[in-house]
Formats: C-alpha cells, structure tokens, sequence
C-alpha cells in the first residue's frame, strides 16, 4: 500500500526549499501562509481543500481570506506579502488555473517620510524573501535592519570592514567627512549580521568590506536601492519608502519616544544641530496626520 502524499502545504515548502533555495526562515513562513489558507478555506466551503478546489479559488475567496486575517491585526504591508506567499501557492498546487485577479492593499499616498515599524519588516522581509540566494537573503535583511535600527546611511552599511566582527554592543561607523561615531547594535541587528556572516560563502579578510555582493566583490547601494524599489511596488508601499528612509524612521521614532535632539545628532552624525532639528518638523507632521484620520473632526 503507497504512503499517502503529504499535505500540498508541505511540499510546496519542499519545493521552495530544494528547488527555489528559499531560506529557513522563508519556508517556515510561507509554509504558515499556506496552511492559514487551508484551513480558512476548509471552513469557508465547508469541505477540503484539495488541489481540485484549490484550481477554483476566486478572487472573492482570497478577499475573504484576506478580511479574516485583517482582522486578527495583519496591516497593510503584511497583507500584501501574505497575498504574494498565497499567489505562489496557489500557483504550484494549481498550476492549470489562472490565478484570481486580486490586487494587493495599497497604502494611501502622499504616506508621511517615517515608515511603521511594521512596514519596514514586511519590506524587509520581502527583499530577503526575493534573493536569489539564502545568504543574499541574510545579507539584504542585515543591511535593512542596519539602516532602521541603528540609523545607519546606505554608504556606512555597506563600507562597514570584516574587522567589526565579532560584534559587540555599540558599532564603530565612519560617516561623513571620515567622522567616526559610535553607535549600539540592538540584539536583533546583531543577530541579523551574524546570521549573515555565518551563511556567506566568502573569506571576510578584517580590512576587506563585510557585505559582498553575488560575485564576492563589494555591495553596490545600486543593489539594495533595486531590491527596494522592487519589493515596496509587491507590497504597495509609496515611492518615498527607500533605503534613505529607513535612517530617516530610526530617527523620528527615536524622537517621538523622547529622545533628546543632541544625542540623536551624535547617533546620525550629524555635523550640526540644525540638519537633525528637520526631524521636529517631521515627527509634528507625523502625528498630525495621525490625528487627521483617526479623530471624528480632524
């Protein structure tokens, strides 16, 4: 008697695995993703969802979907990368149907500078997922996180030597004008460059550059900028979501914690007061649009 095949779930995470070289990370995560849709979907009809029912999901089914998970909290940026992990789902346990016709949650334009917390992982998340290789993939979520949570310029992340490592709690950074600053690793920064330093395939001499690029040569900031502008147009996010920005949220959401205007000088590198003080400015603006739209007479 032949074992029964395993749930299509699974082996699309074995697909993703062993024939697209996803990382760990992304498999269990899009493996999740799917199973979410089994199981909403088993409920929705009423029946399972084998790869017969699966060919006949419509864009109504995956709007359904969508407002469930809406509904336990998921955002903007987070709904679309889910309905991008579902599209390729359906797409391998259905290869036949035409997809349903659905186009992801927008945010609204004219989005303020800073980006939510909760944009910057999903954006970061799906550069990572979108690497041609896990250890790009380790390195571009290295990179990112370097920018948002230690506010780090796109040229200091990338020109950062091997001889930072091992790290440690602060970060030695060469900014502007040879300036040298110091500035603290949050663990899950740390954690970021060393899963990428354990996955890269190349020797890391101290004075050679940590981030390589594909071909063992330095990062280009093209790469990042590319890989950025890709994923925010899957996940709807505005034409102001850059690699820039993220330094520029790392310092409005510092402000607006209370951060005091002279440390986050020191913390960007600022040469002046003055280029740091355009956050006030911003952070206002933030919550005023806030405001706007969450009071009744805004």
């Amino acid at each position: 008697m032949n074992d029964p095949a395993p749930p299509l779930s699974i082996q699309w995470a074995a697909h993703l695995a062993r024939d697209r070289r996803r990382s760990a990370h992304t498999v269990r995560a899009y493996r999740a993703t799917a199973e979410r849709l089994v199981a909403f979907l088993q409920g929705h009809w009423g029946e399972a969802a084998s790869a017969a029912m699966l060919a006949r999901v419509t864009a109504a089914d995956l709007r359904a979907f969508l407002a469930a998970r809406r509904a336990e909290g998921l955002g903007n940026a987070s709904a679309a990368r889910e309905l991008s992990a579902v599209r390729g789902f359906l797409a391998f346990a259905a290869p036949q149907a035409a997809p349903p016709g659905l186009k992801g949650p927008r945010v609204r334009k004219g989005v303020p500078r800073p980006i939510a917390p909760e944009e910057v992982m999903a954006l970061a998340g799906e550069v990572a997922d979108d690497a041609a290789e896990p250890w790009i993939g380790a390195r571009d979520w290295a990179v990112l996180l370097l920018l948002y949570g230690a506010g780090l310029r796109i040229g200091e992340a990338i020109a950062l030597p091997a001889r930072v490592l091992p790290l440690g709690p602060t970060l030695s950074v060469t900014g502007k004008r040879d300036k040298t600053r110091i500035v603290p690793l949050l663990p899950q920064v740390r954690d970021a460059i060393d899963a990428y330093a354990a996955q890269q395939p190349w020797v890391l001499a101290p004075h050679e550059p940590l981030f390589r690029g594909a071909k063992g040569g330095p990062l280009s900031p093209v790469m990042i900028r590319r890989a950025v502008r890709m994923a925010r147009g899957r996940l709807g996010l505005g034409e102001r979501t850059t690699p820039h920005a993220l330094r520029h949220s790392f310092a409005t959401h510092l402000l607006g914690r209370g951060a005091d205007l002279r440390a986050l000088q020191e913390l960007l590198g600022h040469a002046s007061l003055s280029s740091t003080q355009i956050y006030t400015a911003v952070d206002a603006a933030h919550l005023l649009d806030v405001y706007r739209n969450a009071h009744p007479h805004g």
